[in-house]
């Protein structure tokens, strides 16, 4: 690769965007198409779920509960008859229920129906039963199922099982609930249950996805556009943006072949991919225009954006990829998609800003700076983007004369945003991070308030090696020991079928199943609290036997109380020695213990890889720690911003009513602190490669601090106020997740762009003095400002004069 006109020889490839624009613009015009092509093929191959922790003791005895008959519906739904008039026992109702749970037993991708009126003893019509009716009530009432009935006898469940992924649930939901919901005959049906909870999100974040664009796409180029005061020069993130994200919608589109790609990676790639266009146009642009003002022509003034600022894109593109790869540590499915998601977005950004957009300069030239939106109102010229800011320098003079003050200050308003982070407690989304008027969560309302429990609200667990007629003794024992247990008492009530229903140590129901019901050998139905596995279950046709005991849960399947619970059962010694316990609270702690074991590793990478590329970036020992310490301090200040505005419910009138529910699902600050770790770095390096130019000229440490920070002060604000409007944008949105993602990273984002950019980083800078640029076998020698530093294009500047040189070329490493 030759050097081209003012290159570097390491740089020729970067060069061609700059040599060759025509052919680059036509190559990423065909790109674009065949991307194109490719992304408008995705929504149907799209997955939902994957929020839970996958290879944990919970995900494997759900496993087992479905294969004893015992697994947690999909889809609930809830059935009353339309007319006050008429009771459930009512023969009319009866045989509508009957016809009712037939058809459904009958839909494809349905396993199995449980209802109140159907006619044999364990109320179960296809291949497979259901633990939750045992769980809401263990009585019977002449043969049938009572505990499917609401407290007031007015109404009754109906629970369905449904096969395959939760993708496929989802769909079969999507099908079936309109089908069967509103009034059916004598019946005024409603649906809920994690099926159609997932498939009402999914529909919900595709509305939103276009909201947020519609909302995010004008503010923004509005603020670009007064920002560079051109309307032209306004369009190119944009088109760095689109490209960016055309691209990586056509990669998830090959990676749904082999892998789970969940829906809401496309909001993900929407905004981080125009937040990181933003970002990456704008410092680009900025050089651009900041050399064509020296006299460069457009060809030199795009080379020198790419041999500059363009290396700085390249290594923060790398930094935050990196950060984004730490997230496939953790056992989430719905993380790893977005990690594949984001990794793709920044790639494809970072190429488009170095090779597409110089390209387009270079065709453009001085047209770039065309169509000032407010020039006719200008009485005075304005300052450039890529200029110096009297407010900013201002700002920078102050805290260098009294860094311990200004430090301190800052300090103390990130400690301020961090305390609420102290009590943040980690949980799983349910149908709550739906409005409260979405069909799913309306629906489970309903169910909580009238059956006094939640669908989630049940712990099944699995005993695979009793029998219940030989260790009926055995039974009885472990259900009287399992309610008494310091977690259990009060929080739940215990129901084994084989013997009864157990609270605070002692049986308060008879036996569910009569004792003429008990009889071999054991069918694929439950018989005496007998469960045999499904077809294919048992190793060489044999049959396996166990037993399958409910507990009843009293509190919020995420609380603490319901943590303790999980924790007692755990503890206590089963009858047979093997016990699987299923159910939304075990899930819960399972994926707490899985995010706590997977932590250390995942935020060893980020450090790692963060301060590896900053001391190569930098050749500075000092700097790579600060870079770490002060992003950690920063995002940890958003995340206690998120616990304090979705945990603990403030600010609801602001961000459009959502439901408190006293935590944070555990893969959104994952998400979020990848994100906007990288983010933050990738500002990091742009302000350090400002200050290092003139460090690295002069040898004046305050004077390359100040002059950093008021050259990107401007530019920063513009960045981040387009950044957080992008990513705030989501903050419209109605599913929770996305919304605690958008609030979280416009937080992040200009908290970091203005207190720690602004305040924070010059005052521990200014402390640090010449020891941030000490590096081993340099000593603390900095650059002899009697020297002239030598220019990309083999010029010298002298001391006090402007250079464009990236600390990162060979020139600036002799």
């Amino acid at each position: 690769m030759g050097k081209g006109r003012g290159g570097t020889g390491r740089w020729g490839f970067a060069e061609w965007g700059v040599r060759f624009p025509r052919r680059v613009l036509v190559v990423a015009g065909v790109l674009c198409v065949l991307f194109g092509c490719a992304a408008s093929q995705l929504a149907d191959r799209l997955s939902v779920g994957g929020l839970a922790a996958s290879g944990t003791p919970s995900e494997r005895a759900e496993a087992w509960a479905a294969r004893y008959g015992a697994g947690s519906p999909e889809l609930v739904l809830v059935v009353r008859p339309v007319s006050p008039r008429h009771a459930l026992d009512d023969p009319a109702v009866r045989v509508a229920g009957r016809r009712l749970t037939e058809r459904l037993a009958a839909e494809g991708g349905v396993a199995g129906v449980r209802s109140y009126w159907t006619a044999d003893g364990d109320g179960a019509h296809g291949s497979r039963g259901t633990g939750l009716a045992g769980g809401l009530d263990a009585d019977l009432d002449r043969g049938r199922v009572a505990g499917l009935r609401s407290t007031d006898g007015r109404a009754t469940l109906v629970l369905v099982d449904l096969d395959g992924s939760e993708t496929e649930t989802a769909h079969t939901a999507e099908r079936l609930v309109p089908r069967y919901t509103g009034e059916r005959g004598p019946f005024a049906i409603r649906a809920t249950g994690p099926a159609w909870s997932l498939a009402q999100s999914t529909v919900q974040a595709r509305t939103d996805l276009l909201r947020a664009e519609l909302i995010a796409a004008p503010l923004t180029f509005v603020i670009l556009a007064l920002a560079f005061r051109s309307l032209v020069a306004a369009f190119l993130p944009v088109l760095v943006g689109g490209v960016a994200a055309v691209g990586a919608l056509a990669v998830l589109w090959a990676l749904t072949a082999v892998t789970d790609v969940s829906v809401f990676a496309v909001n993900l790639i929407g905004a981080l991919g125009f937040g990181l266009a933003v970002d990456y146009a704008l410092f680009i642009v900025a050089r651009f225009r900041e050399e064509q003002a020296r006299g460069r022509t457009a060809q030199e003034a795009a080379l020198a954006g790419v041999a500059t600022a363009g290396r700085t894109v390249a290594v923060s593109a790398g930094t935050v990829t990196a950060a984004l790869a730490a997230l496939l540590v953790f056992p989430f499915s719905f993380l790893r998609s977005m990690a594949y998601a984001g990794m793709v977005v920044v790639v494809l950004a970072a190429l488009t800003a170095v090779f597409v957009l110089p390209a387009v300069l270079v065709r453009w030239g001085s047209r770039v700076t065309a169509l000032d939106p407010l020039g006719r109102f200008r009485w005075a010229p304005a300052p450039t983007i890529g200029g110096d800011s009297p407010l900013w320098g201002t700002v920078a003079r102050a805290v260098t004369r009294r860094p311990v003050c200004w430090g301190a200050a800052c300090m103390v308003v990130l400690a301020a945003l961090v305390l609420p982070f102290a009590h943040g407690r980690p949980g799983l989304a349910d149908e709550r991070i739906l409005p409260a008027g979405a069909a799913s969560h309306a629906t489970a309302d309903l169910v909580r308030s009238e059956w006094g429990t939640s669908a989630e609200g049940t712990l099944t667990a699995v005993l695979p090696r009793v029998d219940p007629e030989a260790d009926r003794a055995a039974l009885d024992a472990y259900g009287r020991r399992l309610s008494a247990l310091a977690g259990v008492r009060g929080e739940a009530t215990v129901t084994v079928p084989a013997t009864g229903r157990y609270a605070g140590g002692r049986r308060v129901g008879g036996e569910r199943y009569p004792s003429e019901a008990r009889r071999g050998p054991y069918t694929s139905e439950a018989v005496g609290g007998a469960y045999a596995p499904r077809p294919g279950g048992g190793a060489a046709g044999r049959v396996v036997r166990g037993a399958v005991v409910t507990l009843t849960l009293r509190s919020d399947p995420q609380s603490e109380r319901a943590a303790a619970l999980v924790h007692a059962v755990r503890r206590l010694p089963p009858p047979g020695g093997t016990l699987h316990l299923a159910g939304w609270a075990a899930q819960v702690v399972d994926a707490r213990a899985a995010l706590a074991q997977r932590l250390p590793p995942a935020l060893g990478l980020i450090a790692a890889g963060t301060m590896t590329v900053v001391f190569l970036f930098t050749r500075s020992v000092l700097i790579p720690l600060k870079v770490l310490a002060v992003a950690a301090l920063s995002l940890t200040a958003a995340l206690g911003g998120l616990v304090f505005v979705f945990q603990d419910g403030h600010l609801r009138s602001l961000l459009g009513d959502f439901t408190v529910t006293g935590t944070i699902d555990m893969t959104i600050p994952l998400l979020l602190f990848s994100v906007a770790f990288g983010l933050s770095v990738d500002y990091e390096l742009f302000l350090l490669s400002r200050i290092q130019e003139h460090y690295r000229a002069t040898g004046d440490n305050t004077a390359a601090i100040v002059h950093g920070i008021s050259r990107t002060g401007r530019l920063f604000t513009a960045a981040a106020l387009a950044v957080a409007v992008a990513m705030g944008a989501l903050a419209s949105s109605d599913v929770l997740l996305l919304k605690e993602l958008g609030v979280g990273l416009a937080l992040a984002v200009v908290v970091d762009a203005t207190v720690v950019r602004g305040v924070l980083v010059p005052s521990v800078m200014r402390l640090a003095g010449r020891a941030n640029w000490w590096a081993p076998g340099r000593g603390r020698r900095g650059p002899d400002p009697r020297h002239g530093y030598p220019h990309h294009d083999g010029s010298s500047v002298m001391p006090g004069h402007a250079d464009v040189t990236d600390l990162t070329s060979p020139s600036s490493r002799a």
